[in-house]
């Protein structure tokens, strides 16, 4: 077995941390989605590339930022899956990411034009206050409801002739959003309520927290597939069939046996929306 020298074995420890940090799952599927959806509303191929790209960045910014605004509450709670409590990374080094990552994504996004990059922007901004506070109020969804009901907007805003998106994507978006700030918490409301954090979930309950979770993942569904003009597709209708499992797991994210599959069911349940509405052939602009 060959030994790795230590300052490189220390670079590669901060640069996993530092993958880590993004939250890699859910940057990985919103990236994707937006991706996917840009591809779906006839954006150029250079322009995707480029919109991936503001994507990935205003991403990897509201990760690192999340991490480093929540040092202190991580080590109190003694948060082992996170890269900071870990000593792989340090907040200096998550706070200089974070604000590099979000230059970048103001950057990357606005060269697609003012009003997409604005309203792909509008996620990032979104997610930024969420962070820095909203979370620890009864608002705590609004972040998720606006940022990601404007994601399909910025999206489709960056196709040729920037048409506005149709109100089913905008709105489906907004409701995946909903459902994904619910399953999200769901796994760390008690560490939460130990630092101070009180949120729209946290006021709820568990188990409202999780209905109202499962009810706007199943909406989203209903919307994708009932709200393009024409009658539902095959695609559409196996897209129902598939978002069953996810939404019944999303209402069992009040249990404590289920609360960490549900936001992965969430994630992948999105993604494969996205594909099917594709497939299907269905107009987002």
């Amino acid at each position: 077995m060959v030994d790795v020298p230590a300052p490189r074995h220390r670079a590669l420890t901060r640069a996993r941390g530092l993958a880590l940090a993004t939250h890699a799952g859910p940057t990985f599927a919103v990236t994707l989605v937006a991706t996917l959806l840009a591809v779906a509303a006839g954006v150029e191929p250079g322009r995707v590339v480029l919109l991936c790209l503001a994507v990935l960045a205003g991403q990897a910014s509201i990760g690192w930022s999340n991490d480093w605004l929540d040092a202190d509450r991580d080590r109190a709670v003694a948060r082992a899956d996170k890269p900071v409590v870990q000593e792989s990374v340090s907040p200096a080094l998550l706070r200089w990411s974070a604000l590099g990552a979000v230059l970048l994504s103001v950057t990357l996004s606005l060269l697609l034009g003012l009003v997409p990059g604005l309203l792909l922007l509008l996620l990032v901004a979104s997610g930024w206050a969420y962070n820095a506070g909203l979370k620890r109020t009864a608002a705590s969804a609004v972040p998720y409801l606006v940022g990601f009901g404007a994601l399909p907007a910025g999206v489709v805003a960056a196709a040729p002739e920037t048409p506005a998106a149709p109100w089913w994507l905008v709105a489906s978006g907004a409701a995946l959003g909903g459902a994904a700030h619910l399953a999200n918490v769901a796994p760390d409301l008690e560490d939460d309520l130990a630092t101070g954090i009180r949120g729209l979930p946290h006021r709820l309950g568990a188990t409202a927290s999780a209905v109202t979770g499962a009810v706007l993942l199943g909406a989203a569904s209903l919307l994708l597939v009932l709200g393009p003009p024409g009658p539902p597709t095959t695609a559409g209708w196996a897209g129902l069939v598939l978002a069953l499992p996810a939404v019944v797991l999303a209402a069992l994210a009040g249990t404590a046996r289920w609360r960490r599959v549900a936001f992965p069911a969430v994630m992948l349940l999105t993604v494969l929306d996205v594909v099917l509405l594709l497939a299907g052939g269905a107009t987002v602009s």
